[in-house]
């Protein structure tokens, strides 16, 4: 199935502690470009968000969004450090016998001092958070698989209709060329024989210059090779997996087909026809560039 790379995913959990809410966007890229912003404390979970979006992307350059809102209230850890508060104790008494001072030190004056008493955060261990957080980007992900899928469709119908015109060009170029050819046959002949009058003519002096002509303009072959490429083209489209650099490269051989047959074409009718196949080829081209 043809995939675009334009599409859009959202994926999200709420839970009585947190929520998470995941975002994928992206464009059209050469390559697959994936840039991932998220909280600073998912920063060790990078590897493993980068091995799950590989399940649903392999081309374009995708935008991930991850927001982490955090509604437990902190929870405060307060440490009393004995041996700091051993040090102070100690410190006071040494300098009450140097100066002959009473110690005066209570308890709720000793853990005034810094770094007797501290206050931490207790951490959240995230790594309980992970199942949660895979379970949202899968469903962000399942989200923009079917809106890729979905304009990938609308994609693959344009180029079917644009083959179909494409055909039909083909058609009247392969009518067109044996025409053009006996046209120019009697346009040769009336030519000579008004140049020489009743002198008979030689019709193998005719039929060599025809030869010539003929093999300047027959565009039999470009024509059989762009009926096959087009065959390829559709049925490549109806392969599963990464396809569109292989209907790029289908496009570029049409195209170079196409140029061939302009080149050759020594009639009006027949150059409209040609520049009308370059026309719907570099649609084609265009439309491709924005399949997976």
């Amino acid at each position: 199935m043809i995939k675009s790379m334009t599409g859009f995913g959202h994926g999200e959990k709420e839970t009585g502690q947190y929520k998470i809410t995941v975002e994928i966007k992206s464009v059209n890229h050469r390559y697959c470009d994936l840039s991932v912003k998220l909280p600073k404390k998912f920063n060790a979970f990078e590897s493993r968000i980068r091995n799950v979006m590989k399940e649903y992307v392999a081309r374009g350059k995708t935008d991930l969004y991850i927001v982490f809102e955090n509604y437990s209230s902190s929870k405060c850890k307060v440490e009393y450090h004995q041996e700091v508060a051993e040090a102070y104790v100690a410190a006071i008494d040494r300098a009450g016998e140097s100066f002959g001072l009473e110690r005066g030190l209570t308890g709720s004056g000793l853990v005034r001092f810094p770094e007797v008493i501290t206050l931490s955060e207790e951490e959240q261990d995230m790594e309980e958070i992970f199942p949660a957080l895979e379970e949202v980007l899968r469903q962000a992900g399942r989200h923009f698989v079917e809106s890729r899928e979905a304009e990938g469709a609308n994609l693959r119908q344009d180029i079917l209709k644009k083959l179909d015109f494409i055909q039909c060009l083909i058609s009247y170029i392969e009518e067109r060329s044996p025409e053009m050819l006996k046209e120019y046959r009697d346009k040769l002949r009336k030519k000579v024989e008004e140049a020489l009058g009743d002198v008979h003519l030689d019709e193998s002096v005719l039929s060599t210059e025809l030869v010539v002509y003929a093999d300047k303009v027959c565009v039999d072959e470009e024509t059989v090779r762009l009926r096959s490429h087009v065959e390829n083209l559709r049925s490549t489209m109806e392969a599963e997996g990464t396809i569109g650099r292989k209907l790029d490269f289908i496009v570029q051989e049409m195209n170079r087909e196409a140029n061939t047959i302009l080149s050759k074409a020594n009639d009006q009718a027949l150059s409209e026809h040609a520049i009308d196949l370059k026309t719907e080829i570099e649609k084609i081209r265009e439309q491709i560039q924005n399949i997976e």
